[in-house]
C-alpha cells in the first residue's frame, strides 16, 4: 500500500536544513469500527446537506470562509486570498530550543504524532546529523510548524532510526492544575500502607513493558457482535464486574498484594485495555 505524507517541507536548525516528509503515526481510523446513521424504518443512510437559509442547498464551490465580526455580519475571505497569506516559513519546522526529556510533561502532548523521514538524497546527511546529536546529547527539540493553517508547537525526538514529531498544546490551551487543588484533602499515609502499595506496584511491573500487551477489547466485542448479527445470531452480552466495595484501605492493600503474588487477577471491566503481563520472577 502506497504511503501518503501528511506534510512536506524542511526541518530547520539555524542554517542547517533537511528536506523531510511527515507521515501520520496513527493507523487511519484509529483501529475503530465506524458506524453510519441510518433510518430505522427503511434502513437508508441519513445524509446531511449544506444549506443556505435564503437559497436552500448549495454546492461546495459556492461556499467561502467568513469571520463574524458582529452578530450576523461577516468579513468574507476567498480561498485564494487566504492562500496568499501563507509564507514560505509554513513549509518549515523551525527548531526553537532543545530540552531534556524529563522537562516535557506528558500533559502537553496533544495525541498527534508523525514520523519524519528525509525527502530525497539531499536530506539524508543533515537528517542523520540532527538525529545523532540529539541522541548523544540526550535532548529533545521543541519547534514550530504550520499545520492545517494553524501555528503548532511540536516536540521532535529520536525514535530508533527515525525522528518523530508530536504536536504539543500551548500553555494557554491547558487548564491549570491549581484549579483542582481544593478537590484534594490531606490524608495521612502510614509507612505500612506505603510499603504494601510499593509491593503492589513492583508486582504489577512487567520485566519488559510492551504496548502490544494491551488491546482494544471493546472494539473486538463490537466486531464479534457484527459477525453474530450477520450470521443471524444474537450478540453476547459483555461480562460485567461487580461494583467495587469501599473497604478498609489496609485490607484492600493486603488482598491486592496477595492476588498479585498468586497471579490471580481481580474481575474488572476494561475499556481499551488488555492484560499486562506479570513480570518474570
Amino acid at each position: 500500500m502506497a504511503l501518503h505524507s501528511s506534510w512536506e517541507g524542511f526541518l530547520r536548525l539555524s542554517l542547517i536544513s533537511a528536506p523531510v516528509r511527515a507521515y501520520n503515526a496513527a493507523v487511519p481510523g484509529g483501529g475503530d469500527i465506524h458506524f453510519h446513521q441510518i433510518h430505522r424504518d427503511c434502513g437508508e443512510r441519513i445524509k446531511y446537506k449544506k444549506t443556505c437559509p435564503v437559497h436552500g442547498e448549495v454546492s461546495k464551490d459556492e461556499i467561502i470562509s467568513g469571520y463574524e465580526h458582529k452578530k450576523g455580519e461577516y468579513v468574507e475571505m476567498e480561498k485564494d486570498e487566504l492562500e496568499k497569506l501563507r509564507s514560505e516559513d509554513e513549509k518549515a519546522i523551525d527548531i526553537e530550543a532543545f530540552t531534556s526529556p524529563d522537562e516535557i510533561d506528558p500533559i502537553y502532548l496533544s495525541g498527534k504524532t508523525f514520523y519524519l523521514v528525509p525527502s530525497g538524497p539531499a536530506g539524508q546527511k543533515p537528517y542523520v546529523l540532527l538525529r545523532e546529536v540529539m541522541k548523544e546529547k540526550k535532548r529533545y527539540a521543541v519547534g514550530s510548524i504550520v499545520l492545517s493553517g494553524h501555528d503548532e508547537l511540536v516536540l521532535i525526538r529520536p525514535t530508533g532510526d527515525l525522528l518523530t514529531m508530536s504536536v504539543l498544546y500551548h500553555e494557554d490551551q491547558l487548564k491549570r492544575s491549581s484549579g483542582f487543588s481544593d478537590e484534594i484533602k490531606d490524608s495521612k499515609i502510614t509507612e505500612q500502607e506505603l510499603h504494601l502499595a510499593g509491593i503492589l506496584v513492583e508486582e504489577s511491573s512487567p520485566k519488559k513493558f510492551d504496548f502490544s500487551d494491551f488491546t482494544d477489547e471493546y472494539t473486538e466485542r463490537v466486531a464479534q457482535a457484527i459477525e453474530a448479527k450477520l450470521g443471524g445470531k444474537k450478540p453476547e452480552r459483555a461480562p460485567h464486574a461487580k461494583a467495587p466495595h469501599v473497604i478498609n484501605l489496609m485490607d484492600a492493600l493486603r488482598k491486592s498484594v496477595d492476588m498479585a503474588q498468586s497471579e490471580e487477577k481481580p474481575a474488572r471491566s476494561r475499556r481499551r485495555r488488555g492484560h499486562a503481563k506479570k513480570k518474570s520472577a
